[in-house]
């Protein structure tokens, strides 16, 4: 889980898009502004879904874990992981409402699944499948928004558009992630409690 979850966070920074030239080598971190101006519209909030899915994955993970501060201070790297979908400042203040209000929505979910891990403990399996779901969105879902807008990218500049390791990483590590919480939640079928 740990591995996946650093594979995740590291995947965002790297190259997602890359273009022609340095200035068109897009991180995932940067993807989903830039992607704005080509005009795919709202489908380009799948590009910040992985800090998203991140945090929230992080959150129930340590719904499992024992009561320390510990396991407070990653409630909080949780939810502090999925600020890196938070809006410009300038995107709040200027552009309507439809551009940034489901990511603050959603960074909400993640600070509110913070809070809410304490008492989700009780039920191992629920935390394990949630996880497993999660996982399966943030490896599928920007995977194929990305899909979806590469050939409009390659039209419109021009040129051949690749995958970039990022896009990689991100699908291999949330699949990583699926696949631990999977062998979790069948193993918690077995065994209750």
């Amino acid at each position: 889980m740990l591995v996946g979850a650093t594979a995740v966070f590291l995947a965002y920074f790297l190259i997602w898009l890359p273009g022609p030239g340095v200035a068109l080598q897009l991180m995932g971190l940067e993807l989903g502004e830039w992607i704005k101006f080509v005009g795919v519209g709202l489908a380009r909030n799948y590009f910040y879904l992985p800090p998203i899915t991140l945090g929230l994955i992080l959150a129930l993970w340590t719904a499992l874990w024992a009561q320390r501060w510990q396991t407070w201070a990653a409630r909080g790297l949780a939810w502090g992981v999925s600020l890196l979908a938070f809006p410009a400042v300038e995107a709040v203040l200027y552009e309507p409402r439809s551009e940034w209000l489901l990511r603050l929505l959603l960074i909400g979910l993640v600070g509110a699944m913070a809070v809410a891990a304490h008492g989700l403990g009780r039920w191992p399996r629920l935390v394990w499948g949630l996880i497993v779901l999660l996982a399966l969105a943030g490896a599928v879902l920007p995977t194929w928004q990305y899909l979806q807008i590469r050939p409009l990218v390659a039209y419109w500049l021009q040129k051949p558009v690749g995958i970039g390791p990022g896009v990689w990483l991100n699908g291999l590590a949330h699949l990583l992630l699926a696949t631990s919480a999977g062998r979790y939640w069948l193993a918690s079928a077995r065994w209750p409690g």
